[in-house]
């Protein structure tokens, strides 16, 4: 966004008719007005200061940054009403709330609301009336306020259900307080719970005390779902590598083995090789379930005792006791995946994989901050397939579906090192690249091209026809300080990439004039 010339200081003109007449003498700036003037240009808010007569008296630079405004948007001698007007065109509120604004303002009332910026971002408005006469108005970012209040009510409703599900749980268990206890600080701590490597840690911890005298494991499924991978372990010093699924009875069958000495039952293939002396061979396999889905294993082996025979059947309360443990440990993985799945979905393409728009736009401002800081250069591609709609018209969108995968998958293997990759919707995608020249941006867009053109794609045992891209490549701080001005100017080199014939990359003209093309094909 464009700032005004004059930024870090107050504009405080003279006042005089809002359409340009005749007003009194620019006003002399005592010590008293400068000092004033720079606490408020200092200020985080934007401040904005109206006249009784509606009128624009004076504001801070701040306020530009603050409510995305250009420099001919707000100035002193404007219209009150002009500016909520304007307000309302730009979406970030409704006339209604406008009306009601105007109503406090010649009730002479304070009031305040949260208005929603054209970038997303959310700012609260506070006015206050002035004892002479006008309001004194400030705009102040509540983003991140706002977004933590709606996360703290989630985690609150959250902690509630659980506390409920433990105040059940112990109102069942009277007789087995101890237990109790320690099912409700395991359950606390995995509810703080920030990774699954946190999760792993204290289930190998509170397991060993809550199940003493006693050996387990707590295997989970790798990704690729065709092994269970040894997680944490207790009473042994490491849990086996793998297990296969088919090795374990209790995934087989879908729900708690119970084996014992003695009973028709059968030992499975990956406890007969562990069992010892320290063991009689009793053991549960309890398989962890999280939304109807399989997610893992928990296996706990009993210490061997001096029963005058066989080993008596494990104690019912016993092994009600490690079910509602491996429901906490259930749900506690499946808050862990479905945060990360979360957050996948929140920064993540569905269809590619690829960084979506809005992540992609948070990132290029850090890179930006970051490489001004250390007075590097940052190269930027715009790209998109050449007659995509008229390809997924011939061919049906499943095969387009193909050709956008293909595309990613192409750039993900050639910028898999600090560049960023983002699908910036339908066949539009964008790539970051820090600490890169102009010239270098535009050798890796040709050599981009150059693959994609190359390319082979089949589709339902046919050969497609051949996919070529378009691209445009702009630099930081040549074409743009801001991700927005350097986008529209990659954009814009896009564009001639396209009016010269497509299926070639041009560079974006620097401010002196004169772009550089590399022509393909």
């Amino acid at each position: 966004m464009t700032t005004p010339a004059k930024s870090g200081s107050v504009n405080m003109e003279p006042k005089g008719p809002p359409n340009g007449g005749g007003g009194d003498v620019r006003p002399i700036r005592t010590d008293t007005q400068d000092a004033i003037a720079e606490v408020i240009d200092s200020m985080e808010q934007g401040v904005l200061v109206w006249s009784e007569d509606a009128i624009c008296e004076m504001h801070n630079q701040r306020v530009f940054d603050v409510l995305e405004l250009g420099p001919d948007d707000l100035h002193p001698g404007m219209r009150r009403r002009d500016f909520l007007s304007m307000a309302v065109a730009r979406g970030e509120f409704d006339a209604d709330t406008a009306a009601k604004a105007e109503k406090r303002f010649d009730q002479l009332a304070p009031f305040s609301f949260d208005r929603v910026m054209p970038s997303g971002a959310v700012v609260a408005t506070t006015a206050r009336p002035k004892k002479s006469g006008g309001f004194v108005v400030t705009f102040t970012d509540v983003t991140e306020a706002r977004r933590k209040e709606v996360e703290l009510e989630a985690q609150r409703k959250k902690s509630q259900a659980a506390e409920v599900r433990a105040n059940e749980a112990l109102a069942h268990e009277r007789t087995r307080k101890q237990e109790a206890r320690g099912l409700s600080q395991l359950d606390e701590w995995l509810q703080s719970c920030k990774s699954l490597d946190e999760l792993l840690l204290i289930v190998g911890k509170f397991l060993s005390r809550l199940f003493e005298s006693s050996a387990g494991e707590l295997y989970i499924y790798s990704n690729s779902r065709d092994v269970l991978d040894g997680a944490c372990s207790w009473g042994i010093e490491t849990p086996k590598a793998h297990i296969q699924p088919d090795e374990c009875w209790g995934l087989r069958r879908g729900r708690l083995y119970q084996y014992e000495k003695g009973e028709v039952n059968f030992s499975c293939n990956h406890v007969s090789d562990s069992i010892t002396d320290d063991f009689d061979g009793r053991y549960l396999c309890i398989p962890i379930i999280a939304h109807g889905d399989t997610v893992g294993l928990l296996h706990i082996r009993f210490a061997a005792e001096d029963h005058g025979g066989d080993a008596p059947p494990i104690p019912a309360e016993r092994v009600e006791f490690a079910i509602r443990c491996s429901e906490r440990i259930s749900l506690a993985i499946a808050n862990v995946k479905l945060r990360d799945e979360l957050r996948d979905q929140s920064t993540k393409d569905p269809l590619t994989g690829l960084y979506n728009r809005r992540y992609f736009l948070e990132l290029c401002r850090r890179e930006l901050s970051q490489s001004e800081r250390h007075g590097q250069s940052i190269g930027l591609i715009s790209l998109d397939a050449d007659y995509f709609k008229k390809f997924n018209d011939t061919h049906g969108h499943d095969a387009g579906d193909l050709v956008l995968r293909s595309i990613s998958d192409v750039m993900m293997e050639m910028f898999s090192g600090p560049e960023t990759v983002a699908r910036f919707g339908g066949e539009e995608f964008s790539i970051l690249l820090p600490d890169t020249t102009p010239e270098n941006a535009l050798e890796r867009a040709e050599a981009l091209r150059q693959k994609i053109e190359s390319n082979v794609l089949r589709y339902d045992d046919r050969a497609l026809p051949k996919v070529t891209i378009s691209a445009g490549v702009a630099s930081f701080p040549a074409n743009g300080t801001s991700p927005q001005e350097l986008l529209r100017e990659a954009d814009r080199a896009l564009y001639q990439a396209k009016d010269g014939g497509r299926n070639r990359v041009v560079l974006a003209e620097p401010p002196a004039g004169q772009a550089t093309a590399g022509k393909g094909g």
